[in-house]
């Protein structure tokens, strides 16, 4: 039977849409399927009565960010469109915020930490700068660090360099507990970030570059896909073969539709590629299911002013270590970050759950969760309780790659398997957690559709060379 498109993408989020795009650029017939009524997975942004919420927290670093710049600059937005954050980054100790954390000055300035500390932090930045080279940050897998956990990396140096610093950031970022999460992902992130002074976010929310991909791109939302199969010659599960096995992709939708495609990109996280895919060979079965995702969840509060923690500098975002706090991870200042998310003279803080309560906190109505964490933010930013008009849950059952060591260990097989029929797409291929990671997973995921096309007889343009990842 003839395939009824060229490919199709099952999920609207950055990396489904920058594959979409780049299939497109490529001659195909290019289809998106959302199941949510909006495009943005999780980069999405609401608005309401002239407040725009950032669903995740997203931030744009000068460098270490090329594959987005590159797709930026492609889609005409200008700097204009990604202004410079406002304010930097503390972290919470003993009754007070201590700004600075991520900036070179740290370890003059302490950030939260200790003198002693800080000669360990001294250590650190200079043993990972002696092996920069060694720290790609499109394969964590290959740096100095291995697969030791963040606990167990922390364990060579002082203390605190866990409890006010990796942790908090993990915690707070990821949703991550130090003890599971593989350090390689998070310091080569870091490296390639660099100073938080630097970050740039999007003027009319996170999700502009969704919206701006998605306006000359085939996408159908409120869609639910229910499987994702292959049929045709060499089709089923085991190896694949050598050039790829199944003829063709097969969609089945919750209401029972079928649609056929010469090939298909699941663009969603891994556990939920896992279930769509039940007949993946063995070798992207084994990544699929080390792929572990955290759970995150915070709450946007709408204020009747501009409230944020008390602090030598203005801050964005405040940590809040699991030493000093257990039930929230952190605190952002979005009207901080970019004055446009609140009208004049309003707020908007965002509070993140701490990793080890999000899960409960899932379990509780969402009005039940917004007044527990409003309570416990009126300790970092006081008045909120009585400066709040409104407040927006947003909770993520699969909310970043949990970036294992187990996950470390699969991922070089993985990406050595044939091209397939089926690709995927996410920040958990790159094991970066970042929208950087889900551009260039679309752009590899694109680049891998095109040569099994072109393997079949149908020549076709690869992504340029700037926003193609490396494999």
């Amino acid at each position: 039977m003839t395939p009824d498109l060229d490919v199709a993408v099952i999920g609207a989020g950055i990396a489904g849409l920058t594959a979409a795009h780049e299939l497109r650029r490529a001659g195909l017939t290019v289809r998106v399927y959302e199941e949510l009524p909006a495009v943005g997975g999780r980069m999405r942004s609401v608005r309401h009565e002239g407040w725009t919420v950032d669903t995740g927290a997203e931030q744009v670093a000068p460098r270490g960010y090329r594959a987005t710049w590159e797709l930026l600059r492609r889609l005409g937005a200008t700097p204009y469109d990604v202004p410079r954050v406002g304010g930097g980054v503390a972290v919470w100790r003993g009754g007070r915020a201590y700004p600075g954390v991520g900036e070179n000055s740290s370890v003059l300035t302490g950030a939260g930490l200790s003198a002693r500390a800080r000669l360990d932090l001294a250590a650190f930045q200079a043993w990972s700068g002696r092996r920069r080279g060694g720290f790609d940050g499109d394969h964590p897998e290959r740096t100095p660090l291995g697969a030791a956990t963040v606990r167990e990396t922390a364990s060579r140096y002082h203390r605190e360099l866990h409890d006010y610093l990796l942790q908090p950031v993990a915690g707070c970022f990821f949703g991550w507990d130090t003890a599971r999460s593989a350090a390689a992902p998070l310091v080569s992130l870091l490296l390639e970030a660099g100073a938080p002074s630097a970050w740039r976010t999007y003027r009319d929310g996170m999700d502009f570059l969704a919206r701006r991909l998605a306006e000359t791109t085939d996408v159908v939302t409120g869609r639910a896909v229910r499987e994702v199969t292959t049929a045709g010659e060499g089709s089923g599960g085991g190896s694949g073969g050598a050039s790829g096995g199944g003829g063709h992709a097969v969609l089945r939708f919750e209401d029972g539709e079928t649609v056929r495609a010469r090939a298909a990109v699941l663009a969603v996280p891994a556990p939920v590629a896992a279930r769509l895919r039940p007949d993946a060979p063995a070798d992207e079965r084994s990544f699929l299911d080390a792929c572990s995702f955290t759970s995150m969840l915070k709450v946007s509060y709408l204020l009747d002013r501009p409230l944020a923690p008390a602090a030598r500098r203005p801050v964005h975002i405040l940590l809040t270590p699991a030493v000093e706090e257990e039930l929230i991870s952190g605190v952002v200042v979005d009207h901080a970050k970019h004055p446009g998310r609140a009208p004049a003279g309003h707020g908007l803080v965002t509070v993140v759950a701490g990793p080890h309560r999000v899960r409960e906190l899932l379990d509780r109505a969402p009005d039940e969760t917004a007044d527990l964490l409003l309570h416990a933010a009126e300790r970092y930013v006081p008045g909120i309780t009585a400066a709040r008009r409104h407040h927006l849950v947003h909770a993520f059952r699969h909310g970043l790659p949990e970036a294992t060591p187990k996950a470390l260990r699969t991922r070089a097989p993985f990406l050595a398997r044939p091209v397939r029929a089926v690709e995927y797409a996410g920040d958990w291929v790159m094991l970066r957690p970042a929208s950087e990671g889900a551009v260039r997973s679309g752009a590899l995921a694109a680049a891998r559709v095109l040569a099994r096309l072109a393997d079949r007889g149908t020549p076709a343009p690869h992504p340029t060379e700037e926003i193609r990842a490396t494999a």
